[in-house]
């Protein structure tokens, strides 16, 4: 899964550039959908992922092969280039005719709406599927991609440094005052030991979980304001809190420049807590790390609030085998390829019932994230929100190198109110 960012393409530019070029991606094959050299239809299927989680792309895509004879699936590794070639795809009216896709402000425009295929299809039960998924893969009250992956954010804590300390395991419905406390008790300087890690440039995609659990947001809901919500007293301190734990030495900036990273730095047992998605479960596992998971933590008297980071798969507006491309939509959000996919959670209520993937202990946690995140992410609330991210991104930055709080985010609305009022 493509991790969230919310820095959005200059698409005319992208576009421009495309309409010089020959129209073919690199590495593709312009049939469009039509018969390939052996006589069978070719539909092109674009994919950000790479190494291991590419091979289960192309696994499903085998799959689907398999059980359509007369169909090739051409797999198209964009890798880290994965928007710059969609962006020029479809500029060049030369796309892939299904893609993953999150960045739905951006694109949807050039995506074929499912609803109506939806509608029209008795066998696609919506009903199987975590509902909160839709919400981050629909614009303007429409469906543009099914979910195919997801993972929600908890805390990672080593429970050998928890034993040695004598400290009692973290329990959902804890607070961040118990983590405060904790992580205080779990860091020793001159052991370079510390109770948690705090990245000093975070994606502020990610932090929006901690800003809604502490009854505040980045934007209105209409997507029409910020003064009030980017710097409210609740976002300030919502951001402020790690600045400040870095400050006193309960935690220490991982993941900088010439840094560990803090999933390298918690499996050396430097960091008792990390706050991270599914990505480095299995690397904790494979390097034999004592650990748990555990929900977020609260802020006192308020509910927990997540974020998701979300993959889909859409189908281009100019694909030429929009039939074929929805009945390969169909298979990949089927729980026959749910189950091929190791890399994220499956998005299937059905599929996670019958591998009890919520009885893992590990897992869990996830998935009572997921019931928590229920909010719209900001980038889905206003179409200029790459440019006022910009700021924010710079006031977070300043904030957790130990700058003024209030004083950056104010900046960062008096910047941004411009692009607001677009």
């Amino acid at each position: 899964m493509k991790k969230l960012t919310t820095a959005f393409l200059v698409l005319f530019l992208v576009f421009a550039m495309a309409a010089c070029s020959n129209s073919k991606s690199s590495g593709t094959n312009n049939a469009g959908g039509n018969g390939g050299s052996n006589g069978k239809t070719i539909l092109r299927f674009a994919t950000w992922d790479s190494g291991e989680t590419l091979k289960i792309q192309q696994m499903i895509a085998k799959k689907f092969e398999e059980k359509n004879p007369n169909v090739k699936v051409q797999v198209e590794a964009y890798g880290d280039g994965f928007d710059q070639k969609l962006a020029a795809s479809f500029g060049a009216k030369n796309p892939p005719d299904v893609m993953y896709m999150w960045n739905f402000p951006a694109y949807f425009q050039s995506l074929e709406p499912l609803d109506q295929l939806i509608k029209s299809d008795p066998d696609m039960d919506m009903n199987d599927f975590y509902q909160g998924l839709f919400n981050y893969s629909s614009m303007y009250g429409k469906l543009y991609g099914m979910p195919a992956g997801f993972t929600t954010r908890v805390v990672y804590y080593n429970k050998a440094l928890f034993d040695a300390a004598g400290i009692p395991y973290p329990k959902d419905g804890w607070t961040w005052d118990d983590f405060k406390t904790i992580a205080k008790k779990l860091s020793n300087p001159s052991k370079k030991q510390y109770g948690f890690g705090v990245r000093p440039e975070p994606d502020t995609y990610d932090l929006q979980g901690f800003v809604w659990s502490n009854g505040s947001s980045y934007i209105s809901e209409d997507g029409k304001k910020i003064a009030g919500y980017m710097n409210s007293p609740e976002t300030i301190k919502s951001l402020k809190m790690f600045a400040d734990m870095v400050k006193d030495k309960s935690a220490v900036l991982v993941g900088g420049k010439n840094q560990q990273s803090g999933d390298d730095i918690f499996k050396a047992g430097k960091i008792a807590m990390w706050e991270s998605g599914i990505w480095p479960l299995e690397g904790f596992k494979e390097a034999k790390v004592n650990f748990g998971t555990v929900e977020m933590p609260a802020f006192s008297g308020k509910p927990v609030k997540g974020v998701i980071a979300s993959s889909a798969v859409s189908i281009a507006k100019d694909s030429k085998n929009k039939d074929l491309a929805w009945k390969f939509v169909k298979f990949y959000s089927s729980p026959e390829a749910i189950k091929m996919r190791t890399a994220d959670l499956p998005v299937r209520i059905s599929v996670v019932k019958e591998m009890k993937t919520e009885q893992d202990p590990l897992i869990s946690p996830f998935y009572k994230m997921l019931e928590r995140s229920n909010d719209t992410p900001a980038f889905l609330l206003n179409k200029n929100w790459d440019d006022i991210n910009r700021n924010l991104s710079a006031a977070v930055n300043a904030i957790m190198l130990g700058q003024d709080a209030e004083k950056q985010l104010n900046n960062a609305v008096k910047d941004s109110e411009k692009y607001i009022e677009k």
